[in-house]
């Protein structure tokens, strides 16, 4: 569903993916090839909500804001997984949102960060940029390395390619992302180690 609310239509760039069970209210613009999925919400009725472009909000997803003080800021190639809770906060870009995770009140997600599965973030703290928060609160345990920095990344654009193909931009004689034959032989179960 998208819905206005009082006056206030979402506006969706052309090339922003968004799926049908997915309800997108109010003061929200979602940027250039980023992608809402499955039974999301995205709720600017209070306050505003912005997405920046090539960003993924996954399934089950809930943005909100704070009644007059607190709008969401998403930037640039941010990816914020399954089930996690975005709530009157900022979100810089290259930012990768564990499933699950919950963001708080005012508090500031600074570039080049991951938060982990399950992380709480309070409100008005900030994560400094380059290192993996986890826990409850949210707690930096190590820098990011090099490899994890692209990943950021990477995941954005895969879920560019997927939305293309729910776009119908792309088409496949054959599933790209994983081999369904070989999964259908039952190559993909573990070898049990008493056969060796």
């Amino acid at each position: 569903m998208i819905q206005g609310f009082l006056g206030c239509e979402p506006l969706i760039s052309p090339t922003a993916f968004v799926a049908e069970s997915a309800d997108i209210i109010g003061d929200v613009h979602i940027g250039e090839q980023s992608s809402v999925w499955f039974n999301t919400t995205v709720r600017g009725d209070v306050n505003a909500i912005r997405i920046g472009d090539r960003s993924n909000v996954q399934d089950n997803v809930c943005i909100h804001v704070m009644n007059q003080t607190g709008p969401t800021i998403i930037g640039n190639d941010v990816t914020i997984g399954h089930g996690a809770v975005v709530h009157g906060c900022t979100v810089h870009d290259s930012v990768l949102i564990g499933m699950n995770a919950t963001l708080l009140d005012k508090c500031v997600i600074e570039s080049e960060v991951i938060i982990a599965a399950g992380t709480l973030v309070p409100p008005g703290k900030t994560l400094a940029s380059g290192y993996l928060y986890m826990g409850s609160p949210a707690k930096a345990v190590r820098p990011l390395s090099d490899e994890e920095r692209a990943s950021i990344t990477q995941y954005a654009q895969n879920y560019i390619k997927y939305s293309r193909v729910y776009r119908g931009e792309h088409s496949f004689e054959e599933n790209p992302f994983y081999n369904r034959q070989e999964f259908n032989a039952g190559k993909h179960e573990p070898k049990d180690p008493s056969h060796t």
